[in-house]
Parts: C-alpha cells; sequence; structure tokens
C-alpha cells in the first residue's frame, strides 16, 4: 500500500508547507489537498487556501511525493481550464500531479460565490462530460467535442503534461452514478469511509467495469478516515468517519483496508495538531502502522 498524507487548507501556509515538508523528507508517498473556499458548516468562517495555488507551491518545493486534489469540485473551473492547470503542475513538479476531480458538493461555497449549484442529477452528468474534456486535451495533440455542456473546437492544450498518461482519479461514492463515472474514466477511485464501505463499493465499480468490458484492475483505490492513535488525536468538530486504536489495532485497520483492494491510505491531518506534535504522530503512524504494509 501506498501512505499519503492530507494536510488540511485551514490551517496557515507555514503549517501547511511544514507537514507537506515533513512528510516528503519521511518517506510518505503522495500530498493530497482538498478544493474548497471557505468551512462548510455556518457561519462558514474560517481562513482557506485555495488548491491549486497551493499545489504549485508544493511542487517546487516538496519533492518526490505524487501531489494532487482531493478532488477538484468540477464546478468551480471550466474542465478546459482545469486540464490546463493540471499540465503545468505536472511540469513545476516533475511529472508528479494526480488531477482527482468530483462532481462538487459544498452548496454555501456555490450561495456565497454565485457559482450555478445544480442538482445531483446535474452535476454528475456535468462530471461526465468534463472527464472527457480533461481527457482529449491532455491526450490528444487537437480536441473537438460536442457535448450538452461543454464544447471544444480543435482546441490545443501545450505543454502537454511530462507523464505520458496523466492520472484521472474520480472522488465519491454513489454507486449508480459516481462509479459507473469512474469506472468509465478514472485511473484512480477514492471514497471516504472503514474497509467494509470499500469493499461493498469496490464491488459496485468491479461489476461497473465488467459492464464496459474494463478490467477493474487497472483503477487504483484510495481511502482515508480520520485516525486517533493511543489518544493524540485533538478535538474536531466535524463528524467525519474516523478510527481511534492502539498500533495493533489501527494495523488490522490497514490489514482490512489491504483485503478489501485499497491501494493507498490518505491521512488526514486535520485532528493532529500542529507542529512537534503531529510530526510525532506522523512518524509514529508511518513507521509502526503502516511499515508492515508499505510496498
Amino acid at each position: 500500500m501506498r501512505f499519503s498524507l492530507w494536510p488540511t487548507t485551514s490551517q496557515s501556509w507555514d503549517d501547511l508547507r511544514s507537514a507537506a515538508h515533513h512528510a516528503a523528507a519521511t518517506g510518505w508517498e503522495g500530498i493530497w489537498v482538498a478544493d474548497h473556499f471557505m468551512p462548510s458548516t455556518p457561519p462558514g468562517d474560517g481562513p482557506v487556501l485555495e488548491c491549486f495555488t497551493v499545489l504549485s507551491a508544493l511542487a517546487t518545493s516538496a519533492p518526490a511525493v505524487r501531489l494532487g486534489s482531493l478532488v477538484a469540485g468540477n464546478t468551480y473551473r471550466h474542465p478546459a481550464v482545469l486540464a490546463n492547470i493540471a499540465s503545468t503542475l505536472d511540469h513545476l513538479s516533475g511529472g508528479r500531479v494526480v488531477l482527482g476531480l468530483g462532481a462538487g458538493w459544498q452548496e454555501n461555497e456555490h450561495l456565497a460565490y454565485g457559482i450555478d449549484y445544480f442538482d445531483v442529477r446535474g452535476r454528475l452528468d456535468r462530471l461526465n462530460e468534463a472527464c472527457a474534456v480533461v481527457r482529449h486535451l491532455l491526450d490528444d495533440r487537437r480536441a473537438t467535442f460536442e457535448g450538452r455542456f461543454y464544447a471544444l473546437s480543435d482546441a490545443p492544450l501545450e505543454p502537454k503534461p511530462i507523464q505520458a498518461h496523466l492520472p484521472l482519479l474520480i472522488g465519491g461514492g454513489g454507486e449508480k452514478v459516481t462509479l459507473k463515472i469512474a469506472a468509465r474514466w478514472a485511473d484512480e477511485w477514492n471514497t471516504w469511509g472503514p474497509p467494509s464501505v470499500l469493499r461493498a463499493k469496490g464491488a459496485v465499480l468491479d461489476r461497473h467495469c465488467d459492464d464496459i468490458g474494463r478490467d477493474p484492475g487497472t483503477i487504483r483505490r484510495s481511502a482515508q478516515v480520520l485516525i486517533d492513535l493511543e489518544g493524540t488525536a485533538q478535538p474536531f468538530g466535524r463528524s467525519m468517519p474516523a478510527a481511534a486504536g492502539t498500533v495493533g489495532e489501527l494495523q488490522d485497520l490497514m490489514g482490512a483496508y489491504a483485503d478489501a483492494g485499497v491501494d493507498e491510505f490518505v491521512l488526514p491531518d486535520w485532528n493532529l495538531g500542529t507542529g512537534s506534535a503531529r510530526a510525532d504522530v506522523m512518524d509514529r503512524f508511518l513507521t509502526e502502522v503502516a511499515g508492515p504494509f508499505r510496498r
């Protein structure tokens, strides 16, 4: 398994950079950044750093690790703009970028900024077309596409990414549509939840792959929950999937993820504090919990 860090963008840049640099220096394999502009809970106050600006800074300062959005909200940017951003990031990083893309769910951001917020079906239909737009632009010399929501006319994207095939990650767990989109377009798929959720939804993804004649083994799978390693976590107000336990208990959890087909576990730092306290938890998790499972 791979083990990656998800530093919250609600911390200061100095704190985020410190966590990312520590991860890059100590053997973590990836750094993921969320794409939001404001907190999701009322009253929506508090700092939030912008995803792709953060990734640009990390691309030139945090070596070796993969860098990705977890996940970009499709409604926030035209997919052609996003494809250009991803390709430029790939050059800044020397070919280490994964473009994570999702339908966009945080309603208060759309309302506050006047961004159109569609119903679930509308957002998912746009996500499906956006994947086609991004893939054509990244892969084809010129891209022409005519959809219900997006259109390209002999559109260039230069320079192309350094990677011969820049990976596209689809985030979300909706079984009827989102996982069907992942089966069609994703190189990687991510969702929140314990191993039981990943096992069940992974089986649905496999069936969608079978329906279109795709080998489900060509899609990497990743997951995350908040972790409390022997009481080291800090108070965290939002209700999110979480796991607490001893080193042995959390090793059992990682083993269950591996058995469920998960290739990468992503550790959010949202409840781990800052500075040396966070670094200590990161080090313990990577060496003691993740150690037996690292590739």
